[in-house]
């Protein structure tokens, strides 16, 4: 008794065994989380740390340095970079796949401990880690307005209340405050009052200091009472700090108010913030790493209600933009095109088979088999994604593959008279060895992949499995259920007369197939010039895989866009904050655009960063490409800055923020000899019409008041330099110098010159300093300065410095032509050998996947050989069946080609795809010639001739269907298709070329190879018979 045959017998069994599969499935789908990708993110996590005021050389040497030795001796760290800006430097760490990101954070924070002694003293907190890929696009952001509070009220309440509540949740990586700064009190001071009262910036910054104290101070108990001791020694005002006696001067005191102007205020006076035309406080959310999107925005969504009503009434708390919607759209999208799928292939079966009885059976078994997909993919821990919604859209041709190479069979036997049951019994004994073969060396094809390692081998991985799963569910199905189906429901042979439409249908396949064998009967009293004809189509496909151009990821439009503006590096935040309003203002022109908010700030003053929201697909006729370019040509007249867009990806590597989507990264051991380099490699990229956006993040012309100071004098008066230097940042870093705590947070006293005296190098005049004996001392008595340029930031990679020049690449160019051009370009400049030049990012994960794709698909074909080697017991067969693959290679690459679509890391699967679709064409014809051979006693070429003809409906059939099941991936226009665009050309073209031509080339091959077969097998009978005779 076969295998199908205990189901054909038990139909009530095998119908309540295809129910369960069906349930658990739809079980299985409701609980399946939703993602755009496949989660495989590399573990990252970034490392911040500040000292207000410190100029960014001192950020690098001081901060960056002793905290990159420290957490460089981490085990499995991949990359790490960082950024030194004013007063802050930031430092990302990137580890393997396979490194838990807890534990990752727990050695980091061990790290940050060993490294805190080397760190400057005067820094207001210990450096913090957030488990957060600075180079991500966040998923929300939210906005903060009101028409009664001031902007650091704001941030007060993003910062205390909503920041903290956001970071409690599951996913949220960070949450960054911008466009605002904590509530504080300044205390601005008056640079020529001290100097007549002979009062100096550090005995201010004292008495302050030892004013504003929280400290314990014991209790009182006796026999029946205890009472806690309490005083008011904490000043939490500014009208608090205005009376503060500072000195006595010819017996009257001198009080705050009467050297500084003292003000409830902001931490830091240079941010702003922007959505629209409205000022704001923007709240800008990040994911961990591995989290899943829509789980995170949904918690978050949740809480809104809540985070409304624990904020101020006057504060509106708005969602300015939120990645979600248009992934959920482009999972509809998928899902669309897979219920169309379903449908064309299950027509295909109608049409060919033209009974409505066999087509229920199609219609049953294929989305059993899909549903039951789900079952596997929750055990597996997997998501609804593109991907994987893709695969099981391909799935729908495999899946009625399998039903069709049965379904044909059994309805043959049917025709030719048998019972339905008889005719189930004997076609799934027939071809359960087919199916199962095609099955099998179909899942072989993904054993490369499934070995694969890096990010790309984890990103399809569950594409792969999904698949694999697929059509595994699909031969249980085809063996049990549908078999057993046929058996109940098909009828022996009509003797009615057909109608019309079954005749002419049938008029017309028995033409083509007799066209078919005329055809076939040249092709192989012609053997030599079709073995011509495939030879040439491989030497093709090796010419039309040089020559295709490459890339990464597809383009995504996911209607967000991100930008910076980059200004001039000398201007101040002043003009910097008028500049973001015009880009602002002028973006929101644009027909395409649906929201537009920014900020700028904090360490960079030259910068400001931008988030752009589209309109919907449906709703603009520009894609976010095409909407980038024209923005970059209408913006490109703004004087004295540049705008910086790149469109927010699902997949993005790397864990550096760059104002282009690809990077090159310079790096050397001498800093000054990297600074002299870098523009000298600018300049020669520039010219490279295939880059767009080009830029570097070296910024070494920034103004900057250079103090030199003469050291004998300083002697003389009994000055040291650290006295100075105390009293430089006293007046002009925003020095933080004592902290107010209340219930909530806390909040800084913050202590410089008045704004008057900070406007140019003029006012360093107006600086005094107290001496022992000498009284007040102007700064220029023991100094002079001059203006000289400055670096605005200092980058370290791998603990050395580093410089990184971004690029977007313009449409119709390649990411392969690129790296190319740059190579050659840096090739022909002849860097020196102390700089060492390498991509980055997205740009070196490409050059990585594009080495290994020509491994990838050797390996997939030996992986199906083998399986085919074994199945067949046969090292001859299994290389007929590869040589139906190079026609198949050959139309899919010619199909992205006049398609205008790059031979991106999807196409490569299409063209695995294609080896497990194409080789079943073969393997039906084989099975067919061998059993013709042994049992009929067939010649080979007789043999191979009756195959094709009798297989050449089901050949048909299959292929149509895998066609049909590919057509709405290549068609594909809404959200999301541009993922799926790619796999349905490469399967469509090399379907279309491979069905055309492998209906005559692998007689011939079978042909050729036999006669190899029966010259080894006369050679060792010979050999036998010689032995034999010697004995």
């Amino acid at each position: 008794m076969t295998f199908s045959e205990i189901f054909i017998r038990r139909p009530v069994a095998t119908v309540l065994l295809t129910i369960a599969i069906l349930l658990a499935g739809a079980v299985a789908f409701k609980y399946l989380p939703v993602s755009p990708l496949p989660q495989v993110d590399f573990p990252t996590i970034q490392v911040n740390a500040s000292l207000p005021g410190a100029s960014p050389e001192t950020m690098a040497a001081t901060v960056a340095t002793p905290l990159e030795r420290s957490l460089g001796r981490i085990a499995g760290i991949t990359e790490i970079t960082s950024t030194s800006t004013l007063g802050s430097t930031s430092i990302a760490l990137q580890f393997d796949l396979d490194r838990d990101i807890d534990g990752a954070a727990r050695d980091v924070q061990s790290a940050i401990n060993a490294a805190r002694a080397l760190l400057p003293t005067g820094m207001p907190s210990n450096p913090t880690y957030r488990k957060v890929n600075p180079a991500d696009a966040p998923i929300m952001i939210l906005s903060m307005t009101s028409d009664s509070l001031t902007r650091g009220q704001m941030y007060d309440a993003a910062d205390t209340i909503v920041g903290q509540k956001l970071m409690q949740l599951e996913g949220v990586g960070n949450v960054i405050v911008g466009g605002g700064s904590q509530p504080a009190v300044r205390v601005e001071l008056h640079p020529q009052q001290l100097s007549n009262y002979g009062i100096s910036l550090e005995n201010v910054r004292n008495v302050i200091t030892n004013t504003n104290v929280n400290r314990p101070k014991g209790f009182l108990q006796n026999d029946e009472h205890a009472w806690k001791v309490e005083a008011n020694d904490q000043a939490r005002k500014a009208a608090d700090y205005q009376p503060l006696i500072v000195s006595y001067k010819n017996g009257k005191a001198v009080r705050l108010s009467d050297i500084a102007d003292v003000n409830d205020s902001v931490r830091d006076l240079r941010n702003a913030g922007m959505v629209g035309d409205q000022p704001c406080v923007m709240l800008i959310i990040f994911r961990e790493p591995g989290a899943n999107i829509i789980e995170t925005v949904g918690r978050i969504n949740e809480i809104m209600p809540q985070l409304r009503a624990s904020i101020p009434e006057a504060i509106n708390l708005n969602l300015v933009m939120d990645r979600t919607p248009t992934i959920r759209s482009s999972l509809r999208e998928v899902e669309t095109t897979l219920v169309i799928s379903i449908a064309l292939v299950i027509l295909v079966v109608f049409l060919f088979l033209r009974n409505g009885r066999a087509t229920a059976i199609s219609a049953i078994s294929v989305p059993v088999s899909l549903v039951g997909t789900f079952t596997v993919m929750y055990l597996a821990d997997f998501s609804l994604n593109n991907l994987s919604l893709m695969a099981l859209t391909i799935a729908t041709g495999f899946v009625v593959d399998d039903t069709i190479v049965v379904l044909e069979n059994i309805m043959r036997h049917i025709e030719g008279g048998m019972k339905p049951i008889d005719a189930a019994l004997k076609g799934a004994r027939e071809v359960g060895f087919t199916v199962m073969s095609i099955s099998i060396s179909l899942i072989a094809v993904f054993i490369p992949i499934l070995l694969m390692g890096g990010i790309i081998g984890r990103l399809f991985r569950e594409f792969a499995i999904t698949l694999s799963a697929t059509i595994l569910v699909s031969l249980v199905i085809s063996l049990t259920t549908t078999p057993m189906l046929c058996a109940l429901w098909l009828k022996s042979k009509d003797k009615r007369k057909p109608g019309r439409l079954y005749n002419a249908s049938e008029h017309l396949f028995t033409s083509l197939q007799m066209a078919y064998g005329r055809t076939l009967k040249w092709a192989i009293d012609h053997r030599r010039t079709m073995m011509l004809i495939l030879i040439a189509t491989v030497a093709f496909n090796v010419f039309l895989y040089i020559v295709v151009p490459k890339g990464f990821f597809p383009q995504q439009d996911t209607g967000r866009l991100m930008g910076m503006i980059r200004a001039d590096q000398s201007i101040s935040f002043q003009a910097m904050q008028k500049k973001m309003q015009t880009f602002i203002q002028k973006i929101s022109e644009d027909p395409a655009i649906d929201q537009v908010t920014g900020y700028t700030g904090g360490g960079q003053r030259n910068n400001a960063r931008m988030f752009i929201g589209l309109k919907p697909l449906s709703e603009r006729d520009d894609t976010a490409d095409q909407v980038i370019a024209r923005l970059r040509k209408n913006l490109a007249s703004e004087p004295g800055a540049t705008l910086f867009l790149q469109s927010i990806q699902d997949i993005r590597m790397g864990g550096r923020m760059a104002n282009a989507q690809y990077q090159y990264t310079l790096q050397g051991d001498n800093l000054n000899e990297l600074r002299e380099w870098t523009p000298k490699v600018f300049r020669a990229l520039s010219k490279l019409p295939m880059l767009a956006d080009l830029n570097t993040d070296q910024e070494i012309r920034g103004l900057q008041t250079m103090l030199v100071f003469d050291r004998d004098a300083m002697a003389r008066l009994g000055l040291t330099q650290k006295v100075v230097d105390e009293i430089l940042y006293d007046a002009f870093g925003q020095r933080q110098v004592s902290t107010i705590y209340n219930e909530l947070n806390q909040y800084k006293v913050v202590m410089e010159v008045a704004p008057q005296y900070w406007q140019s190098a003029e006012a360093l005049k107006n600086i005094y300093i107290q001496t022992p004996g000498s009284g007040p001392t102007p700064l220029s008595a023991i100094a002079r300065w001059e203006p000289v340029n400055e670096s605005l930031s200092v980058n370290h990679q791998g603990q050395f410095a580093s410089t990184t020049l971004s690029f977007n690449l313009p449409p119709g160019n390649s990411l392969s032509d690129a790296t190319l051009a740059i190579e050659q370009t840096l090739s022909d400049i002849g860097l020196p050998t102390s700089i060492v030049g390498s991509f980055q990012g997205t740009a070196k994960t490409f050059q990585d996947s594009m080495s290994s794709q020509p491994w990838l698909i050797l390996f997939a074909l030996i992986a199906v050989y083998i399986v085919l080697g074994i199945l067949y017991e046969s090292f001859i067969h299994p290389i007929t069946i590869l040589s139906t693959l190079p026609s198949a290679g050959v139309g899919a690459l010619l199909a992205l080609i006049l398609a205008g679509s790059e031979f991106s890391v999807i196409a490569p699967i299409g063209v695995l795809l294609l080896i497990g679709i194409v080789k079943k064409n073969a393997i039906m014809m084989i099975d067919f010639a061998l059993v013709a051979e042994r049992e009929e006693g067939l010649s080979p070429e007789n043999a191979i001739f009756q195959a094709c003809l009798l297989r050449f409906r089901p050949i048909m059939m299959t292929t149509t269907a895998a066609l049909f099941g590919a057509l709405p991936l290549a068609l594909g226009r809404g959200d999301g298709a541009e993922m799926s665009i790619p796999l349905g050309i490469s399967i469509v073209g090399g379907l279309i070329l491979s069905q055309l031509l492998t209906l005559y080339t692998t007689p011939i091959v079978y042909l050729y190879l036999d006669k190899v077969r029966q010259r080894a097998a006369r050679r060792r009978a010979l050999k036998k018979m010689n032995a034999s005779k010697t004995v």
